[in-house]
């Protein structure tokens, strides 16, 4: 589909395209509370939770106040749409600021101020310097005389270099009184949301020219939300505006993604409410029978005489609604909370800020900062991320001369600069290449000073190498370059340009030298798409050999190619290449069709090495990851030896005989099902043996293994833990992650430019570095770093931390609501199984909002089992993260078997002194609810590892709080409960029921836990018990070295199958069963955490997750 906009008219298309008002809010006043309940219920358990709420309505059969149940979910409800009314009103304002500001447009010849939501499509707009472009337009002309203005598109694209958008070429030399009357119609497609592609045809009316169309690119275009820059005024016409701009279009939520943690929660959630089904099927038929059976016989319980048909349905929802609270309603608000509490740290974190950029640690997605320690395959960038993206031009060999190869530096090899003074054809013609073939824009400072503007540091590197040999770009006015040759200023015009794309991989100009009038192609890019455009009879081994000797050096590379032109051939040519470029369908494909017909018989000059180096801590920090149980991926554009050498340099892989390197390659499917047969057979034989294996393959095999042999390169993927993958576009990064990802493993993708978006988005957790290529991929991410060695920190202590933390919330919300629930449970056989609640309403909603909540949500957010420099000394304790340790369904059940052994000490306990006829009901009541606060008091402390004054004043404040509360109430007539605290305070016998409760319902806890840390350490119990025992001196050598000790005897001298006696780890069972590997590979016990990262000889462990 494509859209006709009449420059300059808007009228004859009003009403046809959308308004330039900007609307980014959900919600409307209308809508907004049926909407936002609308998403709300759109929840299983919402619906859940609301459909008790509405039973509970039936008098009949409720056993307690409905305001127990309303009123948190109201709270709860009024909490989420609070939230998100704020956040909608915040995008409303910042909407209306948008939409309110004002611009010119031209109206009826005259420029007319208007606010920014009444531009039109069709409308010439008329922006100033520094003016921010309100929707997307196509330049008309500038206050340049060659068409030319200067944007700033780090808001759009997150690059912060200035792009130059120039006029098309009929608008060229109009001055600002005919751009007052210009007419014309644009061919434009539809809106869509690629901001780098934009495929158009002007034509303008008479008299302003003929009536031939000419192409239109993004070269063209001013995008919505960009700035001019160093122009003083430019006009352009509207094409999109509102909500269908580029930006508009590209904006939406991103996919939301669920943790592993979330994930199980979830899966537990469900089994417990499969659990309270079955709970309320037996208790229900019990009831029934008990009423029928023995309810005549005692004389104070009056049943209806005549039943109704629905009378057997009433115990059965009773209990419902009294076993409803086995499934916390607060779970989800406690654990976001605690998330963001998380995510908090991350942002604060000092020692993750980047003083060179002035970069802090930023987490953009709040709710997955626990996946973070169960990441188990990483997949990297190379370029930006493992190295600094600084280029600096090294060496070059030229027709078979090498430069740069003594001094370890061409730009001060006297050879070269003897060959470029005495203007040597082939060196003059490469650095003419170096100087020309690029997109970088020369400007020059207020000092007159010249400097270059670019969009690649590659380029960058090659025009300032150019420069110091004498060879300077000096100026671009349009497709006019001036180049300084040994001080003498050589004019050229550029009269087409074949731009770099993934695909094609290299870049070629054609330009005309003015003072000739002679035609040259110059092109440059990587050497295998440069290799086949050349002479056949060309020579191109000994620039073959210099390549691969650079990339030995971990340089990267690149080859330069010239060829002279005829004038009929080009003519030819160009009228192929314009037709491709007015198409408005498959318009890229079609140029690099015609761009493949110019780009032949070319004279290669030589290749280029440029050094890139390493980031600071990289090794050191893969090192270290490795360690911890993490596997990794480098995914780069680069050529197989350069990404092999850079490899080596960070540890990546490992050199012979400690490590083996194997290649996967191939031009075809059947010699990369034979390469990938033989890496396989390879990889079995080496599987037994204590040997870093890793493979490397590039683009094209990876393309035809990934269409034609998708599961045995998968299996190589898991046999392997490294894996090198060069020359690989974006989307092929992407699906890298995805394959991984299907592989139930959780993955980490991390990178810092544009091309690296997708396979961030795409992966479990993204990390965008702020790096020199931009913004693009920490916008896209969810956590942003300066440098890539923060990511050691990022994943060790906030991942490790957050993960803890959180499997300790979600499954003590748990057991608090399971422990009130078992006490119902048992209380409904003294009560001849009919439903009847022992607590009334004000306690069971002060007990889960309240009493409950605040010590462990401060535990969950304060809490640290061992110290951050002990998590980093030690990074192989990762592993009861990755495997799931701490949260699946063994964990589970024990702190479900704690909550029923701490649900019937309470009941039993208080039923023996205070039930019957010994006290009234709400004694008894008091009594227990008493017990589980202390109880739950307790197990906060005994579960706490590194108490702080705000942890004490949470746990036992609480308990002060639970007093206090209720001797107010006592004072209230009308409360339900009266008086009643105040006489049990006065009972030696209330203080010893609660002293006998902790007694009983600790001791066994207390004394399992004991055992395990004294007879059965795991690794994590050593690291605690030496921390303790050099609180003063951990720093010193001596209590370092004992921590390896330790952790040695731990991994040889405990062999029980589980790790056990962990933070959280349930104290309830004997021992945690083995779970099935993956891989599917024979299982194997070990006590502590393997010596050996190797996912493929690692022991088996524990891995119950949901991915």
């Amino acid at each position: 589909m494509k859209r006709l906009v009449y420059v300059n008219d808007s009228d004859i298309t009003a009403g046809v395209f959308c308004s330039n008002k900007i609307s980014n809010t959900k919600y409307n006043l209308l809508n907004f509370l049926p909407k936002n309940l609308w998403e709300q219920f759109g929840r299983f358990m919402n619906k859940y939770f609301l459909l008790i709420a509405c039973l509970q309505l039936w008098p009949l059969i409720t056993p307690v106040n409905p305001a127990s149940t309303w009123g948190p979910l109201i709270f709860i409800f009024a909490v989420s749409a609070s939230k998100e009314a704020w956040d909608d009103y915040g995008r409303y304002c910042l909407d209306k600021q948008a939409n309110e500001r004002s611009f010119w447009v031209v109206k009826q010849g005259v420029k007319t101020q208007v606010q920014a939501q009444d531009i039109l499509v069709g409308d010439l707009v008329w922006l100033h310097e520094n003016d921010e472009v309100p929707c997307d337009l196509v330049l008309m002309g500038t206050s340049e005389a060659l068409g030319l203005c200067h944007l700033e598109t780090s808001a759009l694209d997150g690059e912060t270099d200035l792009k130059t958008r120039v006029a098309p070429l009929p608008c060229i030399g109009l001055n600002s009184e005919l751009l007052l009357k210009l007419k014309g119609v644009i061919e434009c497609p539809d809106p869509d949301k690629d901001i780098r592609r934009f495929d158009a045809n002007l034509r303008l009316f008479p008299p302003f020219t003929d009536n031939d169309f000419s192409p239109i690119t993004i070269n063209n275009t001013l995008l919505q939300s960009c700035y001019l820059r160093n122009t003083e005024w430019a006009c352009g016409v509207a094409v999109y505006t509102g909500n269908e701009t580029k930006l508009g279009m590209s904006k939406g939520l991103p996919e939301p993604k669920v943790t592993a943690a979330d994930g199980m929660v979830d899966k537990l959630t469900g089994a417990l409410f499969a659990f309270q089904l079955v709970v309320v099927l037996i208790l229900g038929v019990a009831g029934n029978t008990w009423q029928s059976y023995e309810a005549d016989k005692m004389w104070y319980v009056r049943y209806p005489k005549v039943s109704r048909w629905y009378d057997f349905l009433v115990i059965p929802l009773r209990f419902e609604l009294l076993c409803s609270i086995m499934i916390p309603i607060s779970i989800k608000v406690s654990l976001d909370l605690a998330k963001s509490l998380h995510s908090k740290y991350v942002d604060w974190d000092v020692q993750m800020y980047d003083s060179v950029t002035c970069t802090p640690a930023v987490a953009t997605n709040t709710a997955i900062t626990e996946d973070l320690g169960q990441i188990e395959y990483i997949l990297t960038d190379k370029t930006g991320t493992l190295t600094d993206n600084v280029m600096v031009f090294k060496r070059c060999c030229i027709k078979g001369v090498y430069y740069g190869a003594g001094t370890g530096d061409a730009l001060t090899d006297p050879e070269l600069v003897r060959a470029v003074m005495e203007k040597v054809p082939e060196v003059i013609k490469f650095l003419m290449v170096m100087a020309m073939c690029n997109t970088v824009t020369p400007c020059k400072s207020a000092g007159r000073a010249l400097f270059y503007k670019a969009q690649s540091q590659d380029e960058d590197a090659l025009v300032q190498a150019a420069a110091q040999l004498q060879v300077l770009l000096c100026s671009k006015m349009g497709s006019v370059v001036e180049v300084s040759l040994l001080g003498e200023v050589l004019e050229f015009e550029i009269l087409d340009t074949l731009e770099f794309t993934s695909e094609r991989k290299r870049m070629s100009v054609v330009v005309r030298e003015r003072g000739t009038g002679a035609l040259q192609l110059l092109t440059k890019g990587a050497d295998e798409t440069v290799f086949p455009t050349l002479c056949s009879d060309q020579q191109v081994r000994p620039i073959a050999d210099a390549i691969d000797r650079y990339s030995q050096l971990g340089l990267r590379t690149m080859c330069l190619a010239w060829r002279d032109l005829e004038e009929n051939e080009y003519a030819a040519w160009s009228l192929k290449f314009k037709e491709a470029s007015m198409s408005l369908m498959d318009r890229e494909w079609k140029i690099a069709e015609v761009c493949q017909l110019l780009e032949k018989n070319l004279e290669l000059l030589g290749a280029t090495a440029i050094e890139d180096k390493l980031q600071e801590g990289v090794p050191e920090t893969i090192s270290t990851l490795r360690n911890a149980g993490i596997n990794f991926w480098m995914l780069t554009g680069d050529k197989h030896s350069t990404a092999v050498q850079i490899a080596l340099a960070c540890n990546f892989i490992l050199p012979e005989p400690e490590g083996q390197l194997l290649q996967v390659q191939g031009r075809s499917s059947n010699e990369v099902r034979i390469s990938l047969e033989r890496v396989l057979r390879t990889l079995r034989i080496t599987g037994t043996e204590h040997k870093d294996v890793a493979f490397v393959i590039d683009g094209l095999a990876l393309e035809l293994a990934l269409k034609y042999h998708y599961e045995a390169f998968t299996e190589l993927a898991m046999l392997s833990k490294t894996a090198l993958c060069c020359r690989v576009t974006p989307f092929q990064k992407a699906q890298l992650v995805e394959l991984v990802k299907s592989c139930d493993y959780r993955t980490l993708a991390i990178g810092d430019g544009g091309n690296d978006v997708k396979m961030i988005q795409e992966a479990h957790v993204g990390v965008g570095i702020s790096g020199r290529e931009g913004l693009q991929a920490a916008r896209a991410a969810d956590f942003c770093l300066g440098k890539f060695r923060f990511l050691k920190r990022l994943i060790l202590v906030h991942g490790r931390y957050s993960y803890n933390r959180t499997a300790f919330l979600s499954q003590y919300c748990i057991y608090k609501s399971l422990v009130i629930c078992f006490i119902q449970i048992f209380y409904s056989f003294l009560s001849g199984v009919s439903g009847t609640s022992l607590f009334n309403s004000l306690s069971l909603m002060a007990y889960n909002v309240v009493y409950t909540s605040i010590p462990v949500m401060v535990t969950a957010v304060l809490d640290k089992d061992i110290e951050e420099k002990s998590v980093l000394e030690h990074p192989e304790i990762l592993y009861i993260c990755q495997t799931g340790r701490l949260l699946n369904p063994s964990t589970f059940a024990g702190w479900f078997g704690r909550s029923l052994f701490h649900g019937a000490v309470v009941f039993l306990v208080t039923v023996n002194v205070y039930a019957y006829e010994k006290s009234e009901i709400a004694e008894t009541s008091m009594v227990a609810l008493s017990g589980c606060i202390w109880l739950q008091a307790f197990l906060v402390a005994l579960e706490t590892n590194s108490f702080t004054w705000f942890q004490h004043m949470a746990v036992w404040g609480n308990v002060v709080l639970f007093y206090l509360v209720n001797l107010l109430l006592n004072l209230v007539e009308h409360s339900g409960m009266y008086t009643i605290m105040f006489r049990l305070c006065s009972q030696p016998a209330y203080w010893l029921s609660l002293l006998l409760i902790v007694i009983i319902g600790m001791g066994p806890l207390l004394a399992l836990k004991y055992f395990r840390v004294m007879y059965r350490p795991s690794t994590v119990n050593m690291l605690q018990r030496l921390e303790h025992q050099y609180t003063n001196s951990l720093s010193v050598e001596t209590p370092t070295k004992s921590l390896d000790v330790s952790l040695s005897m731990t991994r040889t001298t405990f062999n029980h199958g589980s790790e056990l006696g962990s933070v959280y780890e349930p104290l309830l069972l004997p021992e945690t069963p083995t779970f099935q590997k993956k891989s599917g590979d024979s299982e194997a016990s070990s006590d502590s955490v393997p010596s050996s990262p190797t996912r493929v000889t690692l022991p088996t462990y524990s891995r119950s997750k949901n991915k």
